[in-house]
């Protein structure tokens, strides 16, 4: 949990580093601008995805106490970020802004280096510098209020978050994730992953659950088992290898009783993503999008 005060810090080093170096307003957020305005260098030489580990001698941390693979890296003193290079580019994006927060934010300077697996990744991580890391990477990608901006004036919908992923350059999950807890509707997302294969027992595991505010004072906050089976109509489509679905139906308990809600479907083939919200609650807006492969 970072402090109120933190909050403030970093985002008054965020704003300023997106005006300074002329990048508020400027779609897809220039990622690589900011970088470079911050006196730091991406290294295309170097993929942590296939690097020795013999290559991290030089820092100070131990890294076989990794257990996940180390998908960014800080070298403070040499002022260059390391990257996993198998990630996608707009994943890449984030961790980029992630290293960068390490080598902005001013009471981060005592650690000289900084190794980020999947875990320091999280949005959910409980460790103060990696949870400072991930809240300046977010704002500083989503532009402070301009997302805030922009999903006032679009519909309640798996196509928005499609569309806002594009615009500001960020990752579906990333922008998924800032769109439910940024939005003034009752909605909710749950992400899954590890699906089993086709032909054994239907299976996923949560990976993530976040909902609105709105949606929490309504609802509650709803508890999810560690494994769903096929009786969830959204693991049958997990299953199946459906990509898209918008016209999904599921009744859910919560503090109110059971309560209909309407869901929507992506599958990125890293993870699914049920986004859903009550039937009744106003989701248009003048814009429309259409999205192929449906």
């Amino acid at each position: 949990m970072i402090e109120l005060a933190s909050k403030e810090d970093i985002e008054k080093i965020s704003l300023d580093l997106l005006k300074q170096s002329k990048s508020l307003d400027v779609f897809p957020t220039p990622v690589d601008r900011l970088i470079d305005f911050s006196e730091l260098v991406v290294s295309n030489e170097v993929d942590l995805g296939v690097v020795e580990e013999s290559f991290f001698s030089k820092t100070s941390q131990n890294v076989f106490d990794f257990m996940q693979k180390v998908r960014g890296f800080l070298d403070r003193r040499e002022k260059i970020i390391y990257l996993d290079l198998a990630q996608s580019v707009n994943r890449q994006n984030f961790v980029k802004l992630h290293e960068t927060g390490h080598g902005v934010l001013p009471w981060q300077k005592q650690t000289m280096e900084f190794l980020d697996d999947d875990d320091s990744l999280d949005p959910l991580t409980n460790e103060e510098f990696e949870a400072e890391a991930n809240y300046f990477a977010s704002i500083t990608l989503f532009q402070q209020d301009r997302f805030d901006s922009e999903i006032s004036k679009l519909p309640l919908s798996l196509e928005t978050v499609t569309h806002l992923s594009k615009q500001f350059g960020a990752s579906v999950h990333a922008t998924f994730r800032r769109y439910v807890e940024r939005s003034n509707k009752r909605c909710a997302l749950l992400v899954l992953q590890n699906i089993t294969p086709q032909g054994d027992k239907p299976n996923c595991e949560p990976r993530n659950y976040f909902h609105s505010e709105p949606f929490r004072h309504d609802f509650g906050n709803l508890q999810w088992k560690n494994n769903l089976g096929y009786k969830w109509l959204f693991v049958q489509d997990y299953y199946y290898g459906r990509r898209f679905k918008t016209n999904g139906e599921i009744t859910l308990d919560t503090q109110n009783g059971k309560v209909e809600f309407n869901y929507h479907f992506f599958n990125n083939t890293y993870n699914a993503f049920v986004f859903f919200f009550p039937k009744g609650e106003r989701i248009k807006s003048r814009t429309k999008f259409i999205i192929s492969g449906a």
